[in-house]
């Protein structure tokens, strides 16, 4: 039965959403506070992932957040504060970063992430997007020492058991795939699993085919409540508009624990700003890679090359922090050889806020207290590999049909404990 969806986030989680409901008839509006033309969904490193088993919260990473606590050009950047949310997602984090619930997480993670990349591939042979960039070629992790060699060699491992395919490269083979490295980069690990994206090309393309499939996109405007009716939502407001809705999907990323807040609900999340410059000229880059020892992402893109990375739990703010976009720089420098990103460049740096949930586990389904709203949120780093998964799970959820996968470690309702 057709339904009047609102999805309220128009990043990619939210137009997947939009996208997989119009397939499957529903009526739907999407709600944005923004422009819809930046925020993470289009500075990220357009990577599609089935590779990154492990969750943000990792054994390890609160020790490694309280050692850089100091340092705001570090890779993860926890700017002290005293807020109480934080403190209790921050307390989230440290519980569930064991490695008793990191080994149940893996494979979750995997699973996922190879549904969302077979739904992007979908996608891209539907033609309804045209032909956007979809390169299956993989993804390389660049070391220079030999302990960043020996930690990723066991993750790599984990892959491999769980039927990704990955490989390790010698620094001979590594450099006829990838010329121009520098000669401290000692060796890479192939994830022929991964693939990658132009996120600034997928976006409007997206956008394009929901207008014309008659979905209604509403940018610049700001939810500001709820009308309510018993255990159901009945309209989403904005300002002195009123939008009728039979069901609400709440995707509106680092935002959405606030909207939430005004039904009753407590969602932990913290916005995790990443950053990214883009170079718009001949570079030596032809695979995307990371540069394990600084955490900074490389993508070649069409039109440019994109240097990403870090993590800066410091609320919700669009502040650049040159420093750290100067740490990106350097690293991009200290990888291939001659290198050199321009002070223009780095002005032109952006920057976007992820939702991270304290496990590292998106929030996927219904919640017990209303009976017509879906939550989409909290992918931390793997907003754009999960968007296509997340948008078709929720779109089952919303016509009632089984969902293609168990949601039930990514309820939005989860203890931490």
């Amino acid at each position: 039965m057709a339904k009047q969806v609102v999805v309220i986030g128009g990043g990619i989680v939210g137009l997947s959403c939009a996208y997989y409901l119009e397939k499957e008839g529903h009526k739907v509006t999407v709600l944005d506070q923004s422009a819809m033309d930046g925020g993470a969904s289009y500075v990220n490193a357009g990577y599609l992932t089935p590779s990154h088993v492990i969750p943000l919260a990792a054994p390890g990473m609160m020790a490694k957040g309280m050692k850089w606590m100091f340092n705001s050009s570090s890779p993860f950047y926890l700017k002290p504060r005293l807020d109480a949310e934080f403190l209790r997602w921050a307390w989230q984090f440290h519980r569930s970063s064991t490695p008793e619930k990191v080994a149940r997480a893996i494979p979750l993670i995997a699973e996922i992430n190879l549904l969302s990349k077979a739904l992007y591939q979908q996608m891209h042979a539907s033609g309804d997007l045209g032909d956007f960039q979809l390169d299956l070629g993989g993804l390389l992790m660049l070391f220079k020492s030999e302990e960043a060699g020996r930690e990723e060699r066991k993750v790599m491992q984990k892959a491999i058991d769980l039927g990704l395919e990955a490989s390790e490269l010698s620094a001979s083979e590594l450099r006829l795939r990838q010329p121009g490295l520098s000669p401290e980069v000692a060796g890479a690990f192939h994830y022929q699993c991964d693939a990658h994206t132009t996120p600034t090309q997928v976006m409007p393309r997206l956008q394009q085919h929901l207008s014309g499939r008659g979905v209604t996109l509403r940018p610049a405007t700001s939810v500001t409540g709820f009308e309510t009716a018993g255990n159901r939502l009945r309209a989403v407001l904005a300002g002195n508009e009123r939008f009728p809705a039979e069901e609400v999907v709440l995707a509106a990323g680092s935002w959405t624990s606030g909207l939430a807040k005004q039904l009753g609900l407590q969602i932990s999340l913290q916005g995790g700003k990443g950053y990214r410059i883009n170079v718009r000229r001949p570079t030596p880059v032809r695979m995307p890679a990371i540069l394990m020892e600084s955490k900074v992402a490389v993508t070649p893109m069409v039109g440019f090359t994109r240097f990403a990375g870090t993590m800066e739990l410091s609320g919700i703010n669009h502040q650049i922090r040159r420093n750290r976009v100067e740490a990106i720089a350097r690293a991009a420098s200290a990888y291939y050889e001659g290198l050199h990103i321009e002070p223009a460049e780095i002005e032109g740096a952006a920057c976007g806020l992820r939702p991270v949930s304290p496990d590292g586990l998106p929030y996927i389904g219904r919640v017990g207290q209303w009976d017509n709203l879906c939550l989409a949120t909290g992918h931390a780093m793997m907003g754009w590999s999960l968007g296509p998964v997340t948008g078709k799970l929720i779109s089952e959820l919303v016509s009632g049909h089984k969902p293609s996968l168990s949601l039930e470690a990514y309820h939005p309702e989860r203890r931490f404990t």
